[in-house]
């Protein structure tokens, strides 16, 4: 599905994520965790395409229009005049594009989306009158009506409550068992644990990655935050032979 050769991501020339190399198999369920600024939501925005690579290359096996992508919450503006159906319809835009008019059956589809996540009978509720776990909902709502083969979600736990978690988790587990793959940046340790079989331990490079219980110890997290994740102005480009495997 995913594919990463000697990948080196960043800004202005400045490295965020070295020299990455392995691959996400189709129907994985991946956690990426790791310090703040350790390069998370930098490699969620090279796999988009939008972040050009420093140096190597990501391998899809899909367009890049086929990815369904979560933003964090922050990013969001709810202040935006529109309503819980415009916000879900937007997963239909590779159907019937993004100002297409929604005939029936994409309406069914909404409100079966809406339903789904337990959103029953809000499609015409205005953004800011959720609360944070309902518009996290609606947003995984509009995901349900992407579907994406690849999907990258950033914090799509963060400041929600204990019920929507497990719901929307739950949500996580049967998007992987129709064959989806998935990519979540998280911070709570204990989430990953329960939840995630896999996981990648990224401190602007990867520290370990793999099953989560080997991954997430307390040696890898003591070395991930104990290595610097601001960018060094005066360091020298680094270069690393790729691989034999590769």
């Amino acid at each position: 599905m995913l594919h990463f050769h000697n990948l080196t991501l960043g800004y202005a020339r400045h490295p965020v994520v070295h020299h990455l190399h392995g691959q996400v198999a189709k129907g994985s369920l991946l956690a990426v965790i790791g310090p703040n600024g350790g390069g998370k939501s930098t490699l969620l925005k090279g796999i988009l395409g939008q972040l050009p690579p420093l140096e190597g290359r990501i391998e899809l096996a899909i367009p890049r229009n086929q990815i369904g992508y979560l933003p964090q919450q922050s990013r969001i503006d709810r202040q935006f005049p529109v309503t819980v159906r415009e916000v879900v319809a937007m997963g239909l835009w590779r159907h019937c594009g993004l100002f297409g008019r929604l005939a029936h059956p994409q309406r069914r589809k909404i409100d079966g989306a809406l339903e789904r996540v337990g959103l029953a009978g809000m499609a015409d509720a205005s953004l800011d009158a959720l609360s944070g776990g309902q518009l996290q909902r609606a947003l995984f709502a509009r995901l349900c009506l992407q579907e994406a083969p690849l999907m990258l979600l950033d914090e799509p736990f963060s400041a929600i409550d204990t019920q929507t978690s497990e719901d929307l988790l739950a949500l996580l587990r049967e998007w992987q068992a129709e064959g989806k793959t998935l990519i979540a940046v998280l911070h709570d340790m204990h989430q990953v644990s329960r939840h995630f079989p896999t996981t990648m331990l990224l401190a602007r490079e990867v520290i370990a990655w793999g099953p989560t219980d080997s991954v997430v110890t307390q040696a890898n997290l003591n070395r991930a935050h104990g290595l610097p994740t601001a960018p060094d102005p005066g360091a020298r480009e680094c270069h690393r032979p790729i691989p034999e495997h590769e």
